[in-house]
């Protein structure tokens, strides 16, 4: 069996919050919106690649404090962070740098999940 991942499930309380921070902040396109069995939904993501799926409702299955995070990729963490600094979206935890090639930091969405904007080096 082959797989290839679909999307990533966020249950969110205030869609639109969410969409302003995916889509404005941070730049996910958004894909589309629609309605199923009553709840607000909306798809994120850059053509042919993964999607991040709000569901917006009030019974969360998933708390923030379960460990889960979503990663994405920068050319630049030090242009990251400047433009999430100009935004006021306060950095949550790092800049980290586990190895020479890699450093990371997160910020919060709006439901607490943690944001992690990483950038990959292979002349560090």
């Amino acid at each position: 069996m082959k797989l290839s991942l679909n999307w990533i499930t966020l249950r969110v309380r205030d869609l639109e919050a969410s969409l302003d921070f995916y889509n404005r902040i941070l730049g996910l396109p958004i894909g589309r919106r629609f309605e199923s069995r009553g709840r607000q939904i909306a798809m994120l993501g850059p053509e042919g690649q993964p999607k991040i799926e709000l569901i917006e409702g009030n019974d969360t299955a998933l708390k923030p404090e379960c460990g889960v995070s979503v990663g994405f990729e920068v050319e630049s963490l030090d242009a990251a962070l400047e433009e999430l600094h100009s935004r006021d979206i306060p950095v949550a935890r790092g800049p980290i740098s586990p190895n020479p090639s890699l450093r990371f930091f997160y910020v919060l969405d709006p439901d607490g999940f943690e944001v992690q904007i990483a950038e990959h080096s292979r002349t560090r």
